[in-house]
C-alpha cells in the first residue's frame, strides 16, 4: 500500500507538508515547496537480506566557519529495518521492537548519543 500524497512532518509544532516528487517501485521522495525538508521511504532487496529506510533530510544556508561563504548544508535523520528476506520476523515482531527503541529515544537518552556519550 503506498502512502499518501502529501506526507506531513510535524518538526517543533510546525507541520512540514511533503508533496511527492518522485517514486518509483523501490523509493519514494516527498519535498516542501521550499526543498528544505525531504521525506524519502525506500525497500532494498539484497541477497538474502530486505532493508526498508525511513529518512528525513533538512537543508539549510550556512556560513563556512573558515571563509565565511555561504553554502548548503544537510543533516540526516533515518531508521533502517534490516531484516531476512524470509519473513523470519512478523510485522508485529517488528513494529513492538520499534515502539521500545521509539520509547528509549527520549531526550535524554537522545541527547546523551547528540553529544557522543555512550
Amino acid at each position: 500500500m503506498a502512502l499518501s500524497d502529501p506526507q506531513t512532518i510535524t518538526i517543533n509544532a510546525v507541520a512540514q507538508v511533503c508533496a511527492l516528487v518522485s517514486a518509483d517501485a523501490t523509493k519514494s521522495v516527498y519535498m516542501t515547496p521550499d526543498e528544505v525538508y525531504r521525506f524519502t521511504v525506500s525497500h532494498q532487496a539484497s541477497g538474502n537480506r530486505v532493508r526498508r529506510m525511513v529518512r528525513i533530510d533538512k537543508k539549510v544556508v550556512a556560513a563556512d566557519p573558515l571563509t565565511a561563504i555561504n553554502a548548503y548544508q544537510s543533516l540526516g535523520i533515518y531508521i533502517v529495518v534490516d531484516e531476512p528476506a524470509n519473513g523470519a520476523f512478523a510485522d508485529a515482531d517488528i513494529q513492538l521492537i520499534l515502539t521500545g527503541f521509539k520509547t528509549w529515544l527520549d531526550a535524554t537518552n537522545f541527547g546523551k548519543v547528540l553529544t557522543s556519550q555512550h
